[in-house]
Parts: C-alpha cells; structure tokens; sequence
C-alpha cells in the first residue's frame, strides 16, 4: 500500500476499501491460544480498520476496546457491527494521542493484526503496549512475511531479523503460522516496570556493544542526542542489529558540535545550528585496544522532517521513550554511554567508563507528552484535595514542574502516582539510598517552610525535583543549593536540572550534614533548610546555617518512628511548629546509624533500641519461654484510625523504651506479631513488655469493628510491666488522642539541665529534645502566640 500519512488512510477506509479478512485458521488460533480469562477478559484491539478481529474477540467473551487512528475505519466498523456487543469503538492514534481513552486496568490480550508494519516507532509502541498488559496476558501480532511477499510489497511484510526484534525481551514467545502470516503470541514483557507503595523496578535487558575492529591509532567523534517534542530520543537502528545515536568521526579540524551536527543531517536529514549544540562530557575508553575520544553533544532544538538517509547503514530510525531504555537489547557502547550521561541511571550496569563533565550553560530542552501533562493536573489535584498543598505557589508548581523529567527510567503512570516514592539510587546491598519522595510530602514539608519570593533555601539530598519544586515557589530572585554525599546523585542532579530546570539550582557534592560550603551560605544564613532523608539527629551546622526565624523541616526519627518536624530557629534553640508521618532512605556519612539489634529466640523475634545504646537482656530470652501476662488497656480504637501519637508518646515517655519486631515466621508461640511487624515495648529485670492490638468486635464492614490495646509481658517484673505500659496508653487515650502534638523544642547538646524546660529529654550526640505531652506538662505559648497576646492586651486597654 506505501501508506506514510492518516490523511491516506483516511482516505482508504472513506472509499470503503478493507483489510484482509480475518481467516479461519487465525481464528482458530486465537481460540486456542488466547482464551477468555475466568470471570471475563479485556482485549484491546490496535489499528482496527473495519473491525473483524474486534468482533470476533467480542464473540469470545471478551470486552474489546478496538482503537484505529482513521475516523473513517471506526465509523465504517461501527456500522458494520452495530449488532456486536461488548466493543467500545475508538478513535485513537496510538503513536502520537494521549492513551487516556485506554483502559487504565489494562488487557489480558492485545492484537495488532496486519498493521505492525506501518508503526514508525515500533519499539517504543510495543514497549508501552506491554506496559499495558495484565499478569499473565498476551500480545499477539499477526503480520505478513518477506518470504511470503511479493517484492514490491515488502514494505508492509516484516522480514526475520525484524521478527528477532519485535520477540526480543518477551518471556515466552511462540510462533504460529496461518494462511502464510506469521502469528506471535508474546507473554511476560520482561521490559514491563513493576512497581510497589515505596518503590519501582524495572527489568533490563539492555546490553552495550561494540562495532568491528577500528583502523588508525586513535578515534575522536561526536555523538548527537536529540529529543523531540514529546522528549523521546531518536536512535537509529542499525544493519549491525544495535540501536546508535547520530554521529560519528570528526573530520579534520572540526569541533565537536559542528561535526554532530553535520552527522545528524547526513543520517536523518534533521537540521541544527551549531549555536544549538554543546558539549556536555567528554567520554573516553577504547575499541578493540585503540583509544577512543567520543563527544556527547546535547542538541537543544532542531527542524526537518526525519528520513532515513543512509539506508545501507541503518534500517530506520525511532523515538524512543526514556523509561523503555533499560529494555531495548543492543545498544552502541559510546551511544549507551552517552545517555547515560544525560540521563544518568536511564541504562542500568553498563560498565565504568572515564567521563569528563564539562561545565556549560546548556539551556533547558523543552518536550513532553501530552499524557504527562493530563497526568501532572491529576496528581496535583489529589495532593491539593488531600489539603498538602493549601498555597496557590505550591500548587502551581505542582502543576508545572514535570516530575517525569526527574525520574526519567520511570513510566509516567509511576513518576506521577501522587503517594508513590520512585526509587533512584541503591547501594550494594540492595537498600535504597536516594529516590523522588511522594508528591503529597514534598508538598506538606515545602508548606511547612513558609516560603517567600526571593529566599534562599537549603537543601540536604539531592535529586533534582524537590529542588525545583522550590525554586519555582520561590520565583526569579530566590536561589536553592541542594548537596549530597553522593557524586553519582549529585551528576544526576545536575544533568536533570540543566535538561528541566529553572537555572535557580545549585548543586554540590559532600556530606550534607556539614552544611553548605561556606561560598554558598548567603550572608545571615539561609532563610529556610529542609532534609529529604530520615535522621535520628539534627546536625549543628543546618542550625547553625539558618537565619534566625527561619524554618528547618526534616524526617527525624524518634524512637524508630519518623515525622517531618518543622523547626522555627529562635536564637540557638529550635521550636517545632508541625508534626507529619513520613519515612525516606536512610542518612549517609557522619549521620549514618546502625540501630542496637540484639536477637532473640534464634533470631525469630529482635530487640531493637532505636533511642541509643542496647540495654542489658540477660534473662529476657529464659522469660520468654515462661508464661505470658496479658492485660487489656480497655482502650479501643475503629478501623483506619491512625495510632501514631501512641508510638510517639510511648517512646518519648517510657523508661528503657525499644521496640520488639519479628525477624522471620513465628516459630512458636510466643508472640502475635507476624513477620516484619514490630511493637512498642519495655525492658525490666529479666523481663518484657510489648504492646499489641487485638480485635474484640468483627463485622463485614468497617465501621463494625474495632481492636483493643493490650500488653503482653513475661518475666518476673512482667505485672509490673505490664500496667505501666497500660498506664501509658490510658493516659494517651485521655490527654492525647486526636489531640494535637506535643511541644518539641531542641537545644544544643551541651545546655546544661537547669536551663531545660519542663519535660520528657531525649539526648542525642548533637542536640536534646525536650518534648511536652498534654496531661504531663504545661505547654509554654509560642513565640507567635505570646507576640498575638501582648497584642491583644494592647488593643484591650
């Protein structure tokens, strides 16, 4: 057919003209391999036309979403089949249109039957279409073959290397065959992004490759990475079976950016100027034993339509999303490397390489899809009607700030899940150390910094969207310096801010802990500092760098239970103003902790001392294999109700306070914690105390049940124990519960005793916490309330 524009299409199908009709052996095949789940299945049906296989799906007993990018092709197959039931008719060009239409639960099976050819960006499509697919579902392409195709045809017919291609990455893989079409049924994406409440994996099958051998000495070329307006980039596929960037050998004399911009014309007849080229790095390593020195030209804008000018070296060339890198097999070492240095993590284990970032004054490159931007509004708005962002500054900058460019291995769906934190850097062991917080925290702890226009704001943990959140709220003539520990976070940080930024970020590499470097403090300090990483103490120098009245929020853990505390600096003591439930990766550096652990029961059950040093267990193990104390607290609680001021009041009040977690299945009966469950709990002399929730009333819905809090004890102080952990929780119950938080002022660690405040002290290495619970202390006015009421003394004589 030779078709290369909707309007031909368009055309097509107003003429009345079809496709192949849908045959009895596909049929059959269909039948056989791709039956109707249990309970029903949802098929979407690509590239429809007159919609024969959408009918014969629906037959099935399959609800079908049949979607073609011609108007003319639904309207003809809607009339056609206006008997059918079960098929919901779309409109919808699946390269370029926003997939809001799609069904956001996903398909058990997707079709595309006679069209795959025609796809521009095949890798990309596919790639997203298996993103969309159901555990245990099936894609099934159905396409003509170059052997079975007359030679004037065989741009419609996809030949075995494209097959190789098109089946790379898939868990099972199974070849049919009906009428002299190739039938592939394609289970288990490898490439699929799976993701959880506090983390996002994706699998990678992305290998970098080299060419033949090289002749000369040494090489030097320019690499050319090149985004369209929906931010994909552009890599060539080429007659070596690997995916390229643009580029090539310098020629003579010439500079980098002019030779990546020469190649970038010769090869896909996309024209830049040179004024819109930089050099970002310079990458060195070499080919089959010759030096290599390779280029990576960032283009920022460019114009032409896109062909395929240097056919005897690459097949086509394709838009890629940033998210599918990981799962695109064989990738040229240089081009892997190369957007790795834009997007830093977008390939995951390529090998080390020497790269030598080169400062420049790249502007920003615009591009995003239109999806993006649909799901931007909606998180935003989620966040805004869960009350975290009140400010309308705030709220812009959710609206504005593209999230997705922040965490590019990410799909959109994950980048923009308002209550997902998307993981983006792990140690050795696995642990995640550095990851874009979810949208509804970074808005609350943003908040709780009282921002104005102008200001400058410290940051401690990089990644690049936090920072730009508060740039943006912060407008033209405020400033945000962000650090961390480290140099690959930092990289990251810097690339992803320079490629979406507003220029009002700076980055820099060191313990976060220490402050900022002491050209970077503004004079008087900053005006506001937050933390995006759980600590167990606040380090003198964000004190000490903040502006007196300025505010520091950051995830303190206490007692192994984490809060955004907002703190307002008055003088050397910090004041917290805000109290939120939160948890992020662990510190790093000076302020890295191991929690005591002592283990019990052959590591069924642990002991951890999350407050400081271990205490003394012996005879807490003998206690345990005697018998248990239970005593009930008599306070109860509903379904959904949030007990963290219980947790937090228990370790702030309690002598010789831990927590008992169960490290593996319960082996005995000792306790009803399951695995990786923890409970608060008390130490005496050989004996222990821990406290549990058990239901007293069940019902089918939720508002029918309720749960009681009662102590478990063991050992001889166990009775004792046990009604003072009751004792607490019935104080909480009466003085505390749905109440507000208590009062929390910090001092330095050296003030001595006589110049505390009422209250339960917490000491840390680096501070003391003083906290003030309603019912055991009176809680002093705040600053702002005693300036309100001198105030209104004022007014009242």
């Amino acid at each position: 057919m030779g078709y290369t524009t909707q309007d031909e299409w368009q055309q097509h199908y107003a003429d009345g003209k079809g496709f192949r009709p849908l045959g009895e052996r596909e049929r059959a095949l269909l039948a056989k391999h791709t039956p109707v789940p249990d309970g029903g299945g949802r098929a979407l049906e690509v590239g429809c036309g007159t919609g024969g296989l959408a009918a014969y799906l629906a037959s099935l007993g399959y609800a079908v979403d049949a979607v073609d990018f011609a108007d003319s092709a639904v309207a003809q197959a809607r009339d056609e089949h206006a008997d059918v039931e079960g098929v919901r008719w779309v409109c919808l060009d699946i390269e370029h249109d926003d997939p809001a239409q799609l069904h956001e639960d996903g398909y058990d099976l997707i079709t595309m039957r006679l069209m795959y050819p025609f796809l521009r960006d095949r890798s990309r499509i596919l790639h997203g279409l298996g993103e969309r697919m159901r555990p245990g579902g099936a894609l099934v392409v159905i396409t003509p073959v170059v052997a079975h195709t007359p030679e004037d045809r065989r741009d419609i017919a996809l030949d075995e290397a494209e097959i190789a291609l098109l089946t790379e990455g898939w868990e099972t893989v199974e070849r049919l065959e009906a009428d002299q079409l190739a039938v592939l049924v394609l289970r288990g994406p490898c490439h699929a992004d799976s993701t959880t409440h506090s983390d996002t994996t994706a699998h990678s099958d992305t290998t970098a490759v080299e060419k033949r051998p090289p002749t000369g000495h040494a090489l030097t070329g320019a690499l050319a990475v090149v985004t369209d307006e929906a931010g994909r980039i552009l890599l060539g596929r080429s007659r070596r079976g690997m995916w390229e960037l643009p580029g090539g050998k310098t020629s003579g004399t010439e500079p980098f950016e002019a030779a990546a911009v020469r190649e970038l014309a010769e090869e896909t007849g996309l024209a830049a100027s040179v004024a819109d080229a930089y050099v970002v790095a310079m990458l060195v390593d070499d080919s089959h034993g010759v030096p290599r020195l390779t280029a990576v030209v960032r283009i920022t804008a460019w114009s032409g339509i896109l062909t395929n000018l240097e056919n005897h070296l690459f097949d086509r060339w394709e838009w890629h999303d940033l998210h599918a890198l990981a799962g695109i097999g064989a990738v040229f070492t240089p081009a892997a490397q190369a957007l790795d240095v834009i997007w830093p993590g977008v390939i995951p284990g390529l090998a080390p390489v020497h790269v030598y970032p080169l400062a420049v004054d790249q502007p920003p490159v615009p591009g995003e899809p239109v999806e993006a931007i649909r799901l931007r509004q909606t998180m935003a708005e989620t966040v805004i009607a869960g009350g975290w962002a009140p400010s309308a500054p705030v709220q812009d900058a959710l609206r504005t700030v593209p999230r997705h460019r922040f965490a590019p291995e990410a799909n959109l769906k994950t980048a923009y899940d308002d209550d997902l934190a998307v993981v983006t850097r792990r140690n050795d062991t696995g642990r995640a150390t550095s990851s874009v917080s979810a949208a509804w925290l970074q808005a609350d702890m943003i908040e709780s910094l009282r921002l104005r226009p102008g200001v400058s704001v410290y940051e401690a943990g990089s990644g690049g969207y936090n920072a730009e959140l508060i740039a943006h709220v912060i407008g033209p003539g405020g400033r945000v310096v962000t650090g961390d520990i480290d140099p690959y976070v930092v990289r990251r940080a810097r690339r992803l801010t320079a490629e979406a930024g507003s220029g009002r970020v700076t980055a820099f590499q060191g313990d976060a802990a220490l402050g900022a470097p002491a050209p970077l403090v503004p004079r008087g300090g900053f005006d506001a500092s937050v933390i995006t990483y759980n600590v167990w103490d606040i380090a003198p120098a964000w004190r000490e760098q903040l502006a007196e009245g300025g505010r520091l929020v950051l995830p303190l853990e206490i007692g192994g239970y984490t809060r955004a505390i907002a703190f307002e600096r008055r003088g050397e003591v910090l004041h917290a103003r805000k109290f939120t439930h939160c948890g992020f990766v662990r510190a790093q550096g000076r302020q890295a902790r191991t929690t005591p652990v002592i283990d019990l029961l052959d590591g069924e059950l642990q002991l951890r001392f999350e407050n400081g040093d271990a205490a003394p267990t012996e005879g807490v193990e003998e206690a345990l294999h005697g018998p248990r104390h239970e005593l009930a607290t008599g306070v109860t609680m509903g379904a959904g109700f949030y007990f963290g001021s219980l947790q937090l009041y228990a370790a702030t009040t309690l002598p010789r306070f831990c927590r008992l977690a169960a490290a593996r299945e319960k082996g005995t009966d000792v306790t009803q914690l399951p695995k990786g469950n923890d409970a608060p709990a008390i130490l005496g002399a050989n004996s222990l105390a821990y406290l549990i929730h058990v239901q007293t009333r069940h019902g089918e819905r939720p508002a029918e049940k309720e749960w009681e809090w009662v102590v478990h004890a063991f050992g001889e102080q166990g009775p004792q124990l046990a009604e003072q952990l009751a004792a607490t929780v019935q104080a909480w119950d009466r003085d505390v519960r749905g109440g507000a938080d208590p009062g929390l002022i910090a001092h330095p660690a050296d003030t001595p005793d006589r110049l505390l405040p009422a209250g339960d002290v917490l000491d840390k290495p680096h501070c003391r916490l003083v906290f003030q619970w309603p019912g055991r202390h009176a809680l002093p006015p705040t600053p702002i309330e005693r300036t309100e009421a001198v105030a209104t003394a004022m007014e009242g004589s």
